[in-house]
């Protein structure tokens, strides 16, 4: 294995990091609320990052969205890259490509899906779906939704032919409840496309998740080395280092999971087991260190106006997005004791 970026993952990762820690501050986080910062989005699409989602690979996209995650920046980037960008370049038609890409790589289109599929959705004979699903994040920003019905086949649907309603979540997400009733669709992929874009979606907010809690971590230390207590800073006191410590070798954890399942699906090696201990890492660990950050602030850290809060929040969400810990261990475990029959679908790389 060899996780060393190349000249272009690495370029595409230092514009990303400088176009959000210019843009995506506390201020314009505070004021953006549980919506989205239009103006950072048109300012990814304008600098090619979201088109570089398809050039780089996965694992460069999973670079990028750490620093989506270390700043919290919000931005439909994860959805509109996993469930529209990479899941039409694999799975779509010729026309669909097309027809789709175009928008999607500028970000004039966004995308997101309702995964995972939990059976709320219905296909008929003609191609219409019929059902809800509670929680889509960033639903009231997307054009597009990916949706699984009951046979877990995809299918995309304009938001515009649906009925949403908005949907708070955890994190600031503009998330909503997509209602479907008859809802004109189009297919897209065959048997098996379910599970990879499922795989990669877990990969991609796994690398969003190591993000979130670099960020945190970041905060913790900086605030622990600066506050001082009976004349000496609070990071000199063995349990805040070893707090500390903890956490940021659970950072580092989910970091190399999300890597090396990252590196697989690039290289063209299975990758359905290291997609879901990505995620086991992401949802487990992940929890843990979002904690510890606001632990080690201290008073501050119940402050729900502090800018730790936020990396809470999301690590909170991506806790349970996608499958919590225990969920995913049970997956794992059926996949495995399966074994070929279980892994099957998942042969075939995107």
């Amino acid at each position: 294995m060899d996780f060393t970026p190349t000249e272009e993952q690495e370029a595409a990762r230092d514009l990303a990091a400088r176009i959000f820690s210019d843009l995506a501050t506390h201020e314009r986080l505070t004021a953006a609320g549980t919506g989205t910062d239009a103006e950072l989005w048109k300012a990814l699409g304008a600098a090619g990052l979201v088109a570089a989602a398809e050039e780089t690979g996965l694992l460069g996209l999973v670079l990028l969205l750490e620093e989506q995650g270390r700043s919290t920046a919000q931005v439909p980037f994860t959805a509109t890259c996993v469930y529209g960008l990479l899941a039409v370049t694999a799975h779509g038609t010729d026309e669909q490509r097309g027809r789709l890409l175009p928008g999607l790589r500028e970000g004039t289109a966004v995308a997101t899906g309702a995964f995972p599929a939990r059976g709320g959705v219905r296909a008929d004979a003609d191609g219409r779906l019929s059902g809800i699903v509670p929680f889509v994040p960033w639903l009231r920003d997307a054009t597009l939704v990916l949706v699984a019905d009951q046979d877990l086949g995809l299918w995309l649907v304009r938001v515009a032919d649906a009925r949403t309603d908005r949907v708070e979540s955890t994190a600031p997400w503009s998330g909503g409840r997509l209602t479907l009733s008859g809802t004109p669709a189009e297919a897209l992929g065959g048997p098996g496309a379910y599970q990879q874009v499922l795989a990669v979606a877990r990969i991609a907010f796994a690398g969003l998740q190591a993000g979130v809690c670099a960020g945190s971590l970041a905060r913790a230390v900086s605030y622990t080395s600066e506050r001082e207590q009976f004349g000496r800073p609070l990071s000199t006191n063995q349990g805040v280092l070893l707090r500390a410590a903890d956490a940021y070798m659970d950072t580092e954890a989910i970091r190399v999971t999300a890597y090396e399942a990252a590196w697989r699906h690039d290289e063209g090696l299975p990758f359905a087991t290291h997609a879901l201990n990505a995620a086991w890492w992401a949802s487990e660990a992940g929890k843990r260190v979002v904690h510890a950050g606001q632990h080690l602030h201290g008073g501050l850290g119940s402050d729900l106006e502090h800018p730790v809060h936020r990396h809470f929040l999301w690590g909170r969400q991506l806790d349970a997005y996608l499958g919590c810990g225990s969920e995913v261990l049970d997956e794992l475990g059926t996949l495995l004791v399966d074994g070929d029959a279980g892994t099957a679908e998942m042969e075939e790389p995107v």
